[in-house]
């Protein structure tokens, strides 16, 4: 761990400095996060907060594989004491004191969850939505099922030591780049005499892992905690300018190939198995494509979109659904999302040469 958790006072409220957090030596912080006391920042949690745009109250969590992005226009403000859930996604969106967010979830910009809410594993909370103080929400995408109930406060309060009570401590702001000083950037892996190439262009986080029959073309950029993993008997080919953001799985089943054309912007917290992306698509965050599946150029997957096996979208398709189908045709190809990467925000990154 990086720094250590603080004491609790018996009302289950931390005590001592601002400067008292938990962050794992495998999360990663890109930009300057504003925090509290006692918050923590679990394994494999990646938090990209461009302009000080991400906000973490204090005795907040992020649990393992975590991802969190904010910028200028999609700020994260995460209250006190709120837990987001294992590989849970927040894009941009808010979520109130002592709140609990399911594992899976992903939250899109402009959300906005109120205090005390419980979010199921694997909803989905679309862009704009606002959900009252005290609601119980689920689905794809997510909907308010009833306002909790005493038994559910209760068993919030038990989540959280026996006390719902609020720190109210102010926030200290924190910056670590990615650690590329502490470790080369990205690993690569050897399988059975298979060993990745990358363009000399492209920029791997340190924590981004790459094995067997892997190309990745210039200028791309792959994301902390992004896994790759070509130990099958066909290629993962990854064209020019693809972007594979924070926690995203590539995978390549047996007798199968992998391949995302130029351009193609894979969300945070995705899994690709064995798959064909053409060029420019879009899949956003948590979208699942399984094995098989082919997407047209120009398509947009919306976020948590599974595209079930062999399924075949033509160019500019709309993709959603669970299972995903075609729900519209796009007018011209999907512009880079806001939470995309930028050229400038890869500033003072290594390269690998």
């Amino acid at each position: 761990m990086g720094t250590s958790l603080p004491p609790v006072s018996p009302n289950g409220v931390p005590t001592g400095g601002a400067a008292h957090f938990s962050l794992a030596s495998s999360a990663r912080v890109l930009g300057t996060l504003h925090l509290g006391p006692g918050a923590i920042i679990a394994q494999g949690a990646v938090v990209r907060s461009l302009g000080g745009a991400v906000r973490l109250g204090a005795g907040a969590a992020l649990l393992e594989n975590t991802t969190v992005t904010g910028t200028a226009e999609h700020p994260v403000n995460i209250g006190e004491r709120a837990v987001i859930g294992h590989r849970a996604v927040v894009l941009g969106a808010e979520v109130g004191a002592l709140s609990e967010v399911g594992s899976g979830s992903i939250l899109m910009p402009f959300a906005r969850l109120g205090a005390r809410c419980l979010v199921a594993d694997g909803t989905v909370i679309p862009s704009g939505m606002v959900v009252p103080d005290e609601s119980v929400v689920e689905g794809r995408p997510g909907r308010v099922l009833r306002r909790a109930t005493d038994e559910d406060l209760e068993r919030l309060r038990r989540l959280r030591g026996g006390s719902l009570a609020l720190p109210g401590q102010p926030l200290t702001a924190f910056s670590a780049r990615d650690r590329a000083e502490d470790a080369p950037m990205g690993q690569l892996y050897t399988f059975r005499d298979k060993h990745p190439l990358v363009h000399p262009t492209a920029t791997l986080f340190s924590t981004a892992e790459v094995s067997g029959d892997v190309v990745i073309g210039a200028g791309c950029i792959i994301a902390s905690g992004v896994k790759i993993v070509g130990d099958s008997d066909g290629p993962v080919r990854i064209g020019s300018g693809v972007q594979i953001l924070s926690n995203t799985v590539l995978h390549l089943p047996q007798g199968s190939t992998l391949v995302l054309e130029d351009g193609v912007i894979i969300g945070p917290g995705c899994m690709v198995h064995g798959s064909h992306v053409g060029a420019g698509t879009v899949v956003e965050p948590g979208a699942i494509l399984c094995e098989g599946s082919r997407l047209g150029r120009g398509c947009l997957v919306t976020a948590g979109s599974v595209v079930g096996p062999m399924a075949s979208f033509p160019d500019g398709a709309r993709v959603e659904g669970f299972p995903a189908v075609q729900a519209g045709t796009l007018s011209s190809p999907p512009p880079p999302p806001r939470w995309a990467l930028r050229p400038e925000d890869l500033s003072g990154l290594r390269r690998v040469g």
